[in-house]
């Protein structure tokens, strides 16, 4: 599932190419995703003018002049595929199927903008204009922002007995992060992904705040992180899986100069962690 790197990556691909753009035409070839697209999502969108492209957690949000916002996720395998309408201008990988395309723009540019999703676990919602939307309202603050930070993030693990991993899971708690960069993260602070969140002290806290927000700088200047379906809007795969120290490499030697460790893989909450038992408490 794209995490915050992927979702922000995709974003600064599509804003050059939306915002300002006015879509000509919008098709809707199918009646669902994930769960069933707003039966009025063609009408709302066709002349409509994007007038911002932004990111929430891990969603796109599409502000139109006309009102309202079009909300996007891309599931397990969505892509946001971009063709200019110049010869060469974009290239389309032959191997992402045409019959995966489900919602289609085009705007006045002449560019097409293609949400193709083969697995289908993407969804595609209209948030109406002064209206909340259930996916966004109980989001808790991105790692960017300023709240985000050693105060914040001492009162929200205060009392918990949970796994820090399982906390900072926690959409409620920070906005954005999944298993790959949490795991990251976890790695570079030196912290136990089992510890539990409200045992851990004032300085590893301030430190785990600054190698969260460290792990996803570099994560969005290198693309995200390519496994298995993750694509920038230019087709172009991310590369920061070649920077993992502990995701995806049980087995192998810790990475951390004069630990000697090996990474362990264990389940937390049905879901991967990686870390160094040597080096993490």
């Amino acid at each position: 599932m794209p995490e915050l790197p992927e979702v922000e990556t995709v974003r600064r691909g599509l804003a050059p190419h939306l915002e300002g753009a006015r879509i000509t035409r919008a098709e809707a070839r199918r009646p669902d995703l994930r769960w069933p697209l707003p039966p009025d999502l063609v009408q709302v969108l066709t002349g409509a003018t994007v007038t911002a492209l932004r990111r929430r957690s891990k969603y796109l949000l599409a502000d139109l002049d006309r009102g309202g916002t079009v909300l996007w996720h891309l599931g397990m395998s969505g892509r946001m595929l971009v063709e200019g309408s110049a010869p060469g201008q974009f290239h389309r990988d032959p191997a992402i199927h045409a019959r995966h395309d489900h919602v289609v723009l085009v705007t006045d540019a002449g560019t097409t903008i293609t949400f193709n999703d083969a697995r289908r676990f993407g969804m595609v919602d209209l948030i109406r204009e002064g209206a909340a939307h259930p996916l966004l309202d109980h989001l808790g603050p991105e790692p960017f922002d300023p709240v985000f930070g050693g105060a914040y993030l001492r009162a929200a693990f205060a009392g918990r007995r949970a796994p820090v991993k399982q906390a900072l899971l926690d959409q409620r708690i920070v906005a954005g992060l999944g298993n790959i960069y949490v795991s990251e993260s976890l790695w570079r602070a030196g912290i136990d992904p089992r510890r539990a969140a409200g045992r851990i002290g004032t300085a590893r806290i301030d430190a785990l705040v600054g190698h969260i927000r460290d792990v996803l700088a570099e994560a969005i200047e290198a693309g995200g992180s390519s496994l298995r379906d993750h694509r920038q809007a230019s087709g172009e795969l991310g590369y920061f899986q070649h920077s993992f120290r502990v995701y995806d490499r049980a087995g192998q030697p810790c990475l951390r100069p004069g630990c000697g460790g090996q990474v362990t893989r264990i389940v937390q909450s049905a879901r991967s962690s990686f870390y160094c038992p040597g080096c993490q408490r």
